[in-house]
């Protein structure tokens, strides 16, 4: 199911990876050099602060919609293959596909119950071993009646 990248998302890309890297940096760092080197000559004219001003307002504007489709582009991947692990592993609970997608009230009980599912948890022997929640749950009230039986 691999498409052909549309132009746009091969520039975005090619940018995205350009920009990131040292050479960019160098360029830009270069650029402001060469700038404030040069103001004495113009004896600090407005019109040159009005050139690096609108430069790097307009890169600034323009890099902010590139770097922002990147990240989306790359948390979605991230998503699909948590989905991925999520629906392969036995005993994971399914609740999690498309978490993303939950209220930040809905994100935090999800939390909740993973800061308890940790506790339950927190003298297990075994630390390699996976539980869901509604295992975990289950496990701890089992244990605890187990508990009581004895007491």
């Amino acid at each position: 199911m691999v498409r052909k990248k549309s132009l746009f998302e091969k520039l975005a890309a090619a940018l995205t990876k350009f920009t990131g890297g040292t050479s960019a940096f160098m360029i830009a760092f270069g650029c402001v050099i060469i700038w404030a080197a040069t103001g004495p000559l113009f004896d600090y004219s407005e019109s040159g602060q009005l050139v690096i001003n609108t430069g790097t307002t307009i890169i600034t504007f323009l890099m902010v919609f590139i770097i922002q489709r990147a990240q989306n582009k790359d948390s979605h991947a991230i998503q699909l293959k948590l989905n991925e692990l999520t629906t392969a592993v036995q005993g994971v609970s399914n609740r999690l596909i498309d978490a993303e997608d939950l209220s930040g009230k809905d994100l935090n009980t999800l939390k909740s119950h993973y800061t308890k599912l940790s506790k339950l948890f927190e003298k297990e022997v075994n630390i390699q071993q996976s539980h869901s929640i509604e295992e975990a749950e289950q496990r701890n009230k089992y244990k605890l009646a187990n508990k009581n039986k004895k007491s």
